[in-house]
């Protein structure tokens, strides 16, 4: 490939709307007509690399992307760019857009398939009707760039291989939501449960949603013909099929009953195919919990194809940790780790395991420090729930595993209850099962007022009365309770002692549970039983050091009348792991309490200040904001953070502060010095 010079150059094409087709073999149409491409294969890459970026490129990473040790890779960039702008530039009006060393498209006014798909997916399928549903799943002509490819180019090739696994999983979801979507057992759902399979040729809800719609329709030929051509791929793969005999079964009687009539006479129903379904491994009867699948990281410092090393390991220790937290069912590494070595990608293996959730990524090596891209995604709707980088020093592997395996877990299982949470709060109440009823509880629960934290105890109570082996709801029982004897919403004694029974019965449903462990020592703390909740909190994180909300509250005990010290790293470890956590201005309001009883008022003004910032910050934070601004001096501000407090509270005083907490002596005396001034002894 020859150099030239990046100039403006006249363009061929006119001025009409631009379109860029880049789910099947890529096209660049005006006014619905393709137009002529530059034969360079990397000159093509660069218009949907760009495309699909979300800001302006550094002309660095272009050449790194493209070329293998050129001659003169800037050169051959500039002849690349000189070509694009020749189709995609228009008179008065160029596309193809240069700063100094950064290089973008514009595409306003543009249509782009991809963009419109991704667009689509992350906003939800589920709001679509199935016009909007046909005509995305029409914009599919095959893979993301299909037949494009660049030889000694790996990191273009990672990126194409990505995006191809991407928009497949768009592609099935789609399906999927328009083949539910369509009257059951019409032609066209049919259409769309076939053109699913072909992509997904695993994934069993497309099996049984096609035998349930062949049963509809009385084609029982056909569905036995599919059920034992299934058999046979399962078979084949060494998995499961039992649970489509159970389907296909099931669907042949609902449409032999009364009312239900099908499209083909049943009179010529041949006689049945017999296949003997495996057992079922998995009872349909059993609670339903969100879960997830972690593939391994790719590791890019690493050969293709070469296993073990750091992303291996890092995999490992997130199932683990996962595991351990006991907040969804993850997936075994065996399982997984096989699937990644049949170069299975994590959109497919999240269909294949049929979970909710499924993790990856990859790792980077640059110098002394590693990079691990992490994204989560919904095996079903194929949305992008999470996605991040967190990087660190590579000075012990061990350490790597430490540091950025706790804040991946802790992302994972935030991120995915966030997920739950706000699913479950957009069903009907009477339609939710146990878990869909813990997440509707929790959701009320992290608002911190009166009216929300009755309405949380209600959806606890529905899902434990759904499922009393669930120890969440148990959990999240207590915490009701406990904010209730805290806040002064209750009787106090009444609403310790239920805080202690809800606990008691969680640890009883599952004593490996941390948060059983947690809920039980926020109880010995309302009883005043600090040895002892010491011990149940010390225990939560021990069985799960991931846990953060385990951390804060050794933090919060220890912050009143224990190690202040030991209340600050607890506080700042708790607040590494969930930087984000709905308890954020409790950590942070303990952190403050921890530095006041240090003597370091001015920092625990800072700290409390903060705390009082979060939009959920109960009556009690600001009181340690009004004593911590107070005690640093800052008096005007204390006065106003104690107007403030009687606006919302009338009538509190200094006595209802310290009835809340459990302060040693010395922070006692500390609260009692500035209240006068306060107005609130």
């Amino acid at each position: 490939m020859g150099t030239g010079v990046e100039l403006p150059v006249e363009s061929r094409v006119t001025s009409a709307p631009l379109a860029l087709r880049l789910l099947g073999p890529l096209q660049v149409q005006r006014a619905g007509a393709a137009l002529e491409l530059p034969p360079s294969r990397k000159a093509r890459a660069l218009i949907a690399y760009l495309a699909l970026a979300a800001h302006a490129m550094p002309r660095s990473h272009l050449c790194e992307l493209l070329w293998d040790l050129p001659n003169d890779p800037r050169g051959e960039l500039r002849w690349c760019l000189s070509k694009l702008r020749a189709v995609l530039d228009e008179p008065g009006r160029p596309r193809l857009l240069t700063d100094g060393e950064t290089v973008r498209l514009d595409l306003a006014e543009a249509a782009v398939d991809a963009l419109e798909v991704h667009g689509a997916t992350q906003s939800g399928l589920a709001l679509l009707g199935p016009e909007r549903l046909a005509a995305l799943a029409a914009r599919f002509g095959g893979d993301f760039l299909q037949g494009l490819a660049i030889e000694r180019s790996a990191a273009f090739s990672a990126w194409l291989i990505a995006q191809r696994r991407r928009f497949r999983a768009s592609q099935i979801a789609i399906l999927e939501q328009l083949a539910q979507t369509l009257p059951p057992g019409s032609d066209e759902a049919i259409g769309a449960l076939e053109q699913w399979l072909q992509l997904a040729p695993l994934d069993r809800r497309a099996h049984a949603l096609l035998l349930e719609a062949l049963a509809r329709r009385g084609r029982f030929r056909e569905g036995e013909e599919h059920l034992a051509a299934a058999a046979r791929l399962f078979d084949a793969e060494a998995q499961d099929w039992g649970a489509l005999g159970h389907a296909w079964r099931a669907a042949r009687t609902a449409a032999t009953l009364p009312g239900i009539v099908p499209a083909e006479p049943a009179a010529a129903t041949p006689a049945l195919i017999v296949v003997e379904p495996a057992p079922v491994l998995v009872s349909p009867t059993l609670p339903r919990r969100a879960s997830l699948a972690v593939m391994p990281f790719g590791d890019r410092s690493r050969a293709p194809g070469t296993r073990g090393g750091l992303g291996d390991g890092l995999a490992f220790d997130i199932i683990t940790r996962l595991a351990k937290l006991r907040s969804v069912f993850v997936i075994a590494p065996g399982t997984v780790f096989a699937l990644d070595a049949r170069s299975v990608g994590a959109e497919e293996a999240g269909r294949t395991l049929n979970v909710d959730y499924v993790a990856g990524g990859s790792l980077r090596r640059d110098g002394g420090r590693v990079a691990v891209t992490v994204q989560l995604s919904e095996t079903r709707s194929a949305r992008i729930v999470w996605a991040d980088v967190f990087e660190a020093p590579l000075d012990d592997a061990f350490a790597v595993l430490d540091e950025i395996g706790n804040r991946i877990v802790t992302s994972l299982s935030t991120q995915i209850e966030v997920a739950e949470r706000n699913r479950a709060i957009l069903k009907a109440p009477n339609s939710l099962d146990a878990w869909e009823a813990l997440h509707r509880g929790l959701w009320h629960m992290y608002r911190f007022d009166q009216a929300d934290n009755e309405q949380a105890r209600r959806f606890f109570e529905l899902a434990v009365k759904l499922d009393p082996t669930f120890a969440r709801p148990w959990t999240g029982l207590s915490f009701t309770h406990f904010q209730n004897a805290f806040l002064g919403w209750g009787d106090r004694e009444q609403q310790v002692e239920l805080a202690y029974r809800s606990a008691a019965q969680g640890l009883l449903a599952d004593e490996h549970d941390p948060a059983a462990h947690w809920a039980m020592g926020r109880a010995l703390w309302l009883r005043g039983r600090l040895a002892e909740s010491l011990a149940a909190l010390d225990t939560s994180v021990e069985l799960s050091p991931n846990f953060a909300l385990g951390h804060y509250t050794l933090a919060f005990v220890h912050s009143q009348s224990g190690d202040a010290q030991a209340a600050i790293r607890e506080a700042d470890h708790s607040r590494d792991l969930s930087p984000f956590d709905p308890l954020l201005f409790a950590m942070l309001a303990t952190r403050a309490l921890a530095l006041l009883r240090l003597g370091r008022h001015d920092e625990a003004a800072d700290w409390a200040i903060r705390a009082m910032a979060r939009p959920n910050a109960h009556v009690h934070i600001l009181g340690i904001g009004m004593h911590c601004l107070a005690l640093a001096g800052r008096h005007d501000e204390a006065l106003a953070v104690a107007a403030s407090i009687q606006r919302r509270l009338p009538g509190y005083r200094v006595d209802d502060f310290l009835a809340a907490f459990r302060f040693a002596d010395d922070a006692v005396a500390k609260v009692r010095q500035v209240a006068g001034e306060l107005g609130l002894a």
